[in-house]
């Protein structure tokens, strides 16, 4: 459950002549950027080649899962839960990419696991798979961190980061002391500049939240890192539509009710072209499961989801697939299954999905 949901260029030297404003000058050395990427990139199950042409945003490339733009369907993801034991995550993610699944999502919840840290130790335990972080609270750390970690992430594993944000649960927020007047205000002030550092633009702004003065990452990755808004209400979901690269869903919808959200997205981008636009939700799953339909209404009624029986998906492979593809039809081009229940197995969830 998105419970946190509604949660960098080359080098100057050290030696260049500080500015009258008490900056350094030096060029950037381009020797020490990391090489292009190129060639063939296993993504699984796909194969993509780069080349002239290829998409680009803000004159870098699009990840190979985005670039197609309305052609991006039929993703399929599964979700890495945040009160699982981090040990469990590497072989979690190694799982994850030897069934073939296209993308593994993690967010972080307080007080449990950091989901920078998390994305690390995934991208790291796998070859070719996305990640995706969603979401991070927007209160919880500065723009300036976030874009600076998830810069770093995104020129060691190109292609394969993508990050969410979010107001972070209120009565969290209050209780780490980090709350504002108005979430709405800091959600737009914050993805805006995140978005136009990690594209190396230079940032003086002084909004309400958001205040830099000339600030400029001084590595920017070569591949565009899409940053996506996770959150349930109609003004948050029309502010994705508005400024961000996509939107994030939690598992608390039904096929309608996704019809109805992406309404929403749909009108905050009605002034942008939206082909390239993410449509990510996690979808609750419970495979292998002989009460599968008395735990859907079980988690459905814990998260007051109307109607019940129209809640997630689960039993067969059929039911599975066909359960999905009702989503799917309403609008959502990744589908990233949770596990339900107080204590999954993720490890066991993999080898079911497997299976299907």
């Amino acid at each position: 459950m998105v419970r946190g949901a509604a949660g960098r260029r080359g080098w100057r030297s050290a030696a260049a002549p500080p500015d009258r404003g008490g900056r350094r000058l030096g060029r950037r050395r381009r020797d020490r950027r990391p090489p292009r990427l190129r060639g063939r990139i296993a993504l699984p199950g796909k194969r993509c080649r780069l080349r002239r042409g290829h998409a680009r945003a803000g004159g870098r490339r699009l990840p190979d899962h985005v670039a197609g733009g309305s052609a991006v369907t039929d993703r399929r993801g599964v979700v890495w839960r945040p009160d699982g034991d981090p040990r469990t995550l590497a072989p979690f993610c190694e799982r994850a990419e030897s069934a073939g699944v296209d993308e593994v999502w993690l967010w972080e919840d307080c007080f449990l696991h950091g989901g920078i840290a998390q994305t690390a130790v995934a991208l790291m335990s796998t070859r070719s798979l996305v990640v995706g972080i969603g979401v991070l609270p927007a209160p919880l750390r500065s723009v300036v961190a976030t874009a600076l970690e998830v810069a770093t992430l995104a020129t060691l594993f190109p292609g394969r980061v993508q990050v969410g944000i979010g107001h972070g649960v209120q009565d969290w927020m209050r209780q780490s002391g980090v709350a504002v007047a108005s979430p709405l205000t800091l959600l737009r002030e914050y993805v805006t500049a995140l978005r136009a550092l990690l594209a190396g633009q230079t940032l003086s702004v002084a909004g309400a939240y958001v205040r830099l003065d000339g600030v400029r990452l001084d590595r920017i990755p070569d591949v565009a890192v899409p940053v996506l808004i996770g959150g349930t209400g109609p003004k948050t979901l029309a502010l994705a539509g508005a400024i961000a690269d996509g939107v994030l869903l939690d598992c608390q919808h039904t096929a309608a009710s996704v019809r109805a959200a992406l309404e929403h997205v749909a009108r905050g981008g009605a002034d942008r072209d939206l082909d390239a636009f993410r449509r990510v939700m996690y979808l609750a799953c419970a495979p292998s499961s002989s009460d599968v339909r008395s735990r859907l209404v079980e988690e459905a009624q814990r998260w007051h989801v109307t109607p019940e029986t129209d809640f997630g998906v689960g039993g067969s492979a059929e039911a599975i697939r066909d359960g999905a593809a009702a989503y799917r039809a309403a609008g959502i081009d990744t589908v990233v299954f949770q596990p339900i229940g107080t204590d999954p197995d993720p490890l066991e969830f993999i080898e079911s999905l497997q299976r299907r």
